[in-house]
């Protein structure tokens, strides 16, 4: 089916410079519409492409599966609702496919996944937000 949409890798590549280009080419992404610094409207932009009905369903059926792209969905459905949390995993896939494309590596969901100092540093302070709004303090272990 991608093929049948995009063409050949090579076409891909030409076509999108980015994977957010290729997102926002699906109708993955947000749209917001903002004049003077207020948002007039938030959501995803109207695209009938099969590319991204596929996207979609795939997200929606990992959402039931174990594993860390099955975690990935599942929690951004909590957060944000069904539908916009299938969407969230739909991008996140479509965005792992180029990659895939562009660097002609096979997937590796350890590496998607890898916890990097700045992962570890982001989830610290979150946490010494969270124990200063309940006026406590983190010590390490």
């Amino acid at each position: 089916m991608l093929l049948s949409e995009l063409g050949t890798s090579a076409h891909i590549r030409q076509s999108f410079c980015s994977a957010e280009a290729f997102a926002s080419w699906l109708g993955l992404c947000p749209d917001n519409r903002i004049s003077g610094g207020r948002v007039l409207k938030a959501g995803t932009r109207k695209v009938s492409n099969r590319i991204a009905n596929i996207l979609r369903m795939a997200a929606n059926a990992l959402s039931r599966e174990h594993g860390r792209m099955g975690e990935f969905v599942r929690r951004f459905k909590g957060r944000l609702g069904k539908a916009e949390g299938i969407v969230v995993g739909a991008h996140k896939l479509a965005r792992i496919l180029w990659a895939l494309i562009v660097s002609g590596q096979p997937y590796d969901e350890a590496k998607a996944f890898a916890i990097t100092p700045a992962t570890t540093a982001r989830r610290l302070k979150n946490l010494q937000n969270q124990a200063k709004a309940l006026n406590m303090t983190l010590l390490p272990a």
